[in-house]
């Protein structure tokens, strides 16, 4: 295939960089580049910004407000947006439940739902892991009983990221336990503000709150908030899957911390008179995970010349999310050697919004152990990479 960009495909490119620079608030970036999180509001803000200008949703099909972008217009939009640290839409509604609902939900659902989605009016979350049931997703235990016009839902999910600002979660639940367990699963959209809905935050290793245990005792959902047929989840899932784990590989921000990782290598003493940049054994770490993420890139282009002419993802995401994942974590252990003893004396506060405090850590390398702990769970979601290699091994190789 041919990577060159055409001419229209470099004024395009030309576009979003002025949309980009012009429109992403400035103070949202200074937050970023200090390592700060964005709230639920900023995020919001931003999202709607995206909104207005037609541009929340490139991968959604114009019937329903996407952009009508060709593939490669996608990639040089998530790359533009990476590059400057642009947050893209919280992906639980725009990218996960939303090709679900086009795809298998009704009319009715379709125009309940996705206006909302599209607008960021909605925030989601996702409800399929379980205490006991993780990569081996299928082994889920909440149940859903028909009464009637309505599911009694009662179970527990968890790893439940951002469910405290949720309005809706989307679940997989299971209807029948007389059949083999995949095809026993159904898949529910729940409004976060059902009675007998408990959230409870779960603490990560970098000091945040970014995930939650759901709990259901009986929670009353109405049969017409069920995607598609009954027993039919299984399948439904998938298709999210392989569209969350294309997108885990993060071409576009492995970029931007690569570029991070040359300017602080290059202000940073090696010990010998000389900077890290300098340093024959770092440079060559560093021209190895340019390398491979330069091959990355390459692979999710052709997985994207796929998609465009009309293949579903398939054993390709499994791919990029093996690959990208782990080399997100080779760039954290860099940072790391980079920031050495700074790395230790961290105060997690100081990450958060609104924190009054000194920042520690010369150009605040003390973030390079909250990233690289909080990081450590990407070759999990999304399906840890051990699973993903069985896919691989049973799909490509045929073992």
């Amino acid at each position: 295939m041919n990577a060159d960009f055409t001419t229209e495909e470099l004024a395009f490119q030309d576009e979003v960089r002025d949309f980009l620079e012009s429109e992403f608030p400035a103070e949202f970036r200074a937050k970023i580049d200090a390592s700060q999180r964005l709230s639920k509001d900023e995020i919001v803000r931003w999202q709607k910004i995206l909104y207005q200008k037609g541009w929340a949703a490139p991968s959604w099909p114009e019937e329903h407000g996407g952009t009508g972008w060709t593939q490669i217009q996608r990639h040089i939009f998530a790359t533009e947006m990476g590059l400057i640290g642009a947050p893209e839409p919280v992906p639980f509604g725009m990218k996960m439940v939303a090709p679900v609902v086009m795809a298998y939900g009704s009319d009715e659902q379709k125009q309940r739902f996705l206006p909302d989605i599209l607008s960021s009016n909605v925030w989601w979350c996702q409800g399929y892991s379980e205490p006991n049931a993780g990569s081996d997703l299928a082994s889920l235990k909440t149940t859903a009983m028909r009464d009637g016009d309505e599911y009694i839902v009662n179970g527990a999910k968890t790893w439940n990221t951002y469910g405290q600002y949720a309005d809706w979660i989307f679940c997989l639940v299971r209807t029948d336990n007389t059949v083999k367990k995949q095809e026993g699963i159904s898949f529910l959209l729940i409004d976060m503000k059902s009675p007998g809905i408990t959230l409870k935050p779960i603490v990560l290793l970098d000091g945040h709150a970014e995930v939650n245990e759901v709990f259901f005792d009986d929670v009353s959902v109405p049969v017409g908030n069920l995607i598609g047929e009954e027993n039919k989840g299984w399948t439904y899932a998938k298709l999210l899957l392989t569209h969350e784990r294309s997108n885990i590989a993060g071409v576009p921000r492995g970029k931007r911390r690569l570029r991070a990782l040359k300017r602080i290598a290059k202000d940073t003493d090696d010990g010998f008179g000389g900077n890290m940049l300098g340093n024959a054994s770092f440079r060559n770490k560093l021209a190895d995970i340019e390398i491979q993420l330069q091959a990355l890139e390459y692979s999710e282009l052709r997985t994207l010349a796929a998609l465009s002419v009309g293949k579903a993802p398939g054993p390709e995401s499994s791919i990029l999310k093996v690959v990208g994942t782990e080399l997100a974590q080779e760039l954290d252990e860099l940072f790391v050697d980079l920031a050495g003893y700074h790395c230790l004396p961290f105060v997690p506060e100081q990450f958060e919004d609104g924190f009054q405090g000194a920042q520690l850590g010369p150009g605040n390398s003390a973030a390079a152990a909250l990233t690289y702990f909080n990081n450590r769970k990407l070759s999990i979601f999304g399906g840890s990479n051990e699973i993903q290699r069985n896919i691989i091994s049973k799909h490509v190789l045929g073992l």
